[in-house]
């Protein structure tokens, strides 16, 4: 672990991967670090480096073992050399741009006719559905990260009133959902197995297709607002 502002440390995730990892935490400015690498390795691979993956608190580096294996010193192997590299790069300032994001403002139904549960989830945690819905849209949310499903972003964090717990079982969620699971809050881009606690629906698209790949409404470090709409203007969109 190397002594810094934020602390760290680097593990072998299989054979070509490894991950960098700041601690198991939802913290804005570790977030930031994070992005910051995320964006210097970016710019400046490490030799042999495939992809770079950013999480709330940790990067994936995936790197090319055979292409390594030409250039590593004998006795050495490919994980201890790339890590040493990366130490070396890791030590160095991050890149000091100003953080890239955009304030995004997405219209929310909470209505039972798109989250049947509504009603069920209220009662669970003693609260009134113009409360949570007060509480949900009345803080500004990080995306930390994206995963699970293409441009699925992960938001924080909740109100601690509205936190939930997952599902103990998956089910089926329709795109466009608004879900909860402990103090995160994310948006189904696509109709797909989920467990999270679905408190309303969208009508914005989260991704828009092109002929050649996905673009997704909402990167990493950007925010997100959401402001409640009506059962007729959620159809009417």
């Amino acid at each position: 672990m190397i002594d810094s502002a934020f602390p760290y440390r680097i593990i072998p995730i299989g054979d070509s991967s490894l991950l960098v990892d700041y601690g198991n935490v939802i913290d804005e400015a570790v977030n930031a670090e994070v992005l910051r690498r995320f964006r210097q390795l970016q710019q400046h691979p490490l030799k042999g480096m495939r992809e770079v993956v950013p999480a709330y608190s940790s990067l994936s580096i995936y790197y090319d073992v055979f292409q390594l294996c030409k250039m590593v010193p004998e006795k050495t192997t490919v994980f201890d050399w790339i890590k040493n590299e990366l130490q070396h790069r890791l030590q160095q300032p991050a890149l000091q741009t100003e953080e890239s994001h955009k304030l995004v403002r997405i219209p929310v139904c909470y209505d039972e006719s798109v989250a049947p549960e509504l009603p069920a989830i209220c009662a669970s945690i003693n609260i009134s559905r113009e409360e949570l819905v007060a509480l949900h849209t009345g803080r500004q949310y990080r995306v930390y990260m994206l995963g699970f499903l293409p441009g699925f972003a992960y938001l924080g964090q909740t109100d601690e009133r509205i936190a939930l717990p997952r599902k103990s079982q998956p089910h089926l969620i329709k795109a466009g959902s608004i879900g909860i699971a402990g103090r995160q809050t994310g948006i189904y881009p696509l109709t797909s197995p989920g467990g999270w606690q679905v408190i309303g629906r969208t009508p914005q698209a989260i991704l828009q297709k092109t002929d050649d790949h996905n673009l997704t409404l909402l990167q990493a470090g950007d925010i997100v607002e959401f402001y409640p709409i009506t059962s007729d203007e959620f159809e009417s969109h």
